[in-house]
């Protein structure tokens, strides 16, 4: 099958977060399957100089504005990459500014210029509401195009009000609606899981759960219409990009059969943070945008009682709201010898993190997917998780001594049952050969993209009717 993924960010060429890494990753396992995979991004400032790019469609005139535009191409990985290039719209290096604009030309310029392309794709595969409209003007245009939209994060759903609809003529798209259509709230992405052919998430429990009204952020009656059509996917690794045995960011290599290093990833990563160096310290890890989502919140109620009682360290690394950057600065002004709050996202440190850390903390309010905590088990990290989302899908709670199940569980989005989880990971931690066992057992779980891969495959051929 020949597929075109479209999206905002895909790695290395430009990465904000998670999105990036699916779309950076999908499409190199899935050519290992056989099929033509591509990508198109806009082409961000700065991508000119970093790679060899090759005009295939040049000054391209747009009905919008006006503007035109250029589809170079380039290689990585040996995935084709298309970069649509319009300087108004991206001569930044910024992925994200004034984005309802630059993603409305987006989707109109490749809507316009994609039938143009020497390559055809069979399946345009669109990612979050960055691309949604790419979805609505390609059906109403009836282009030969089947369609699959993944939601990623269901929180960014590219909102507008009316002044916007009025401005960019999009006034007749939410009234000339289907029969039956529920009413479509003004977002970009409301337009895509109306008119996909199929809708995706990143989970099998995301999936469910953005269907009630809890987590639909008010898209949870069109997800309840097209409940048919609505399936979950968990996000995957590649191996060989997380792999402790040959990882060039870590100060000391280690494997699953022989995990002796990992004690000297610790100290440095306590080094690092200022913290007293000792292996009998259990150590708590975080590597997170500092945001509500994450559970930022019920940390910060939670760590005065969590540190103390424990006795164990704390690292949070990350990004983000300005609240949470100041409070993890002052926990760790408050407990200098427990805690440190690192203020950055520097991948080389964040590998050690993952590397060094006893135990991975993701208390998050709501997780589509995530990454984190396939990334710490595959580092040897034990995982501390609240029940949501792909972490459900990922990490069953520990059973039997921690011979079954990936983690420790909370339910609860309260900081009690946050320390509660955590006060039993830090008395599992100090059972030696029980915790060995497990670590050793967690570091050999498959969550590569191979088998995300073959779901994906299966899903587009359901698209193709094959």
């Amino acid at each position: 099958m020949k597929i075109l993924f479209v999206s905002s960010e895909a790695s290395p060429l430009a990465k904000v977060g998670g999105l990036a890494d699916v779309v950076g990753s999908l499409p190199r396992a899935l050519r290992a399957l056989g099929h033509d995979v591509r990508i198109v991004l806009p082409q961000y400032d700065g991508l000119e100089s970093r790679y060899s790019l090759k005009t295939v469609i040049q000054d391209f005139p747009l009905s919008l504005d006006h503007e035109s535009a250029n589809l170079n191409l380039t290689e990585i990985n040996g995935v084709p990459i298309y970069l649509l290039e319009n300087r108004h719209y991206f001569g930044t290096r910024e992925v994200y500014n004034h984005d309802l604009e630059r993603f409305y030309f987006f989707s109109r310029a490749l809507f316009e210029m994609l039938p143009s392309l020497d390559w055809q794709p069979e399946i345009v595969h669109c990612h979050d509401w960055i691309t949604a409209l790419l979805v609505m003007w390609q059906k109403q245009a009836g282009q030969a195009y089947k369609h699959v939209f993944s939601i990623h994060n269901l929180a960014y759903q590219g909102f507008f009000d009316d002044s916007f609809r009025y401005s960019r003529e999009l006034k007749k798209q939410w009234e000339n609606l289907p029969p039956g259509t529920p009413p479509l709230p003004y977002t970009y992405m409301a337009q895509a899981v109306l008119r996909a052919d199929l809708v995706t998430t990143v989970s099998q429990t995301y999936a469910r759960e953005i269907a009630t009204p809890e987590y639909g952020v008010g898209l949870d009656s069109l997800l309840r219409y097209r409940q048919d059509s609505l399936r979950g996917i968990v996000n995957g690794l590649h191996p060989e990009d997380w792999d402790p045995r040959t990882d060039p960011l870590l100060p000391f290599n280690y494997s699953a059969e022989d995990t002796s290093n990992r004690r000297f990833n610790k100290a440095a990563l306590q080094r690092v943070a200022g913290l007293p160096v000792d292996a009998e310290i259990p150590l708590i890890g975080m590597v997170t945008r500092l945001d509500e989502q994450k559970g930022l919140d019920i940390v910060g109620q939670g760590l005065d009682r969590l540190l103390p009682e424990s006795g164990a360290q704390l690292v949070i690394m990350g990004k983000g709201r300005d609240n949470y950057e100041k409070m993890i600065k002052e926990f760790a002004a408050r407990y200098p010898q427990q805690a440190a709050g690192i203020v950055a996202f520097e991948e080389p440190l964040a590998r050690l993190v993952y590397a060094g850390c006893d135990i991975f903390l993701m208390p998050s309010r709501f997780e589509p997917c995530g990454l984190g905590q396939l990334i710490a088990m595959r580092y040897g990290a034990v995982p501390v998780v609240r029940h949501t989302g792909g972490l459900v899908d990922t990490v069953p709670p520990f059973k039997a001594e921690m011979t079954r199940g990936n983690g420790f569980v909370f339910h609860e989005y309260t900081s009690e049952a946050l320390r509660g989880a955590v006060t039993e990971a830090v008395k599992a931690f100090n059972n030696k050969t029980i915790w060995q066992t497990a670590v050793q057992r967690l570091m050999k779980l498959d969550f590569s993209w191979d088998v995300s891969a073959r779901e994906y495959e299966k899903a587009y051929q359901r698209v193709m009717g094959t």
